[in-house]
């Protein structure tokens, strides 16, 4: 189990268990397990999810996307749903944004 901490300043953990649904669900994101831990570290933006969970995305370039699911629980405690690649991104209100240079 690997630990980061979300733009939000919370610990976000991702267990063995999460990280074998998600490549077994979606085996486009296998190999990049340090991907899917940098998004949420270093987003390029978050997007409110549904029931309170937030997607964490970064552009991986010729319009693919990394998005990364994962719910706040407190302050000091929260975990990884899901991660997958996609073209587009989805039009949910943006709770945060990387400044441009």
């Amino acid at each position: 189990m690997d630990i980061v901490i979300s733009k939000g300043g919370v610990p976000i953990r991702l267990t063995e268990e999460r990280w074998f649904h998600i490549v077994e669900n979606h085996d486009d994101v296998a190999g990049r397990y340090d991907e899917v831990l940098e998004t949420i570290e270093a987003p390029d933006i978050i997007l409110q999810g549904y029931r309170g969970a937030l997607i964490a995305v970064r552009n991986l370039g010729r319009r693919k996307y990394l998005a990364v699911i994962y719910r706040e629980l407190t302050r000091n405690d929260g975990f990884v749903i899901t991660a997958y690649i996609t073209s587009q991104i989805s039009r949910r209100r943006i709770k945060w944004r990387k400044e441009q240079p």
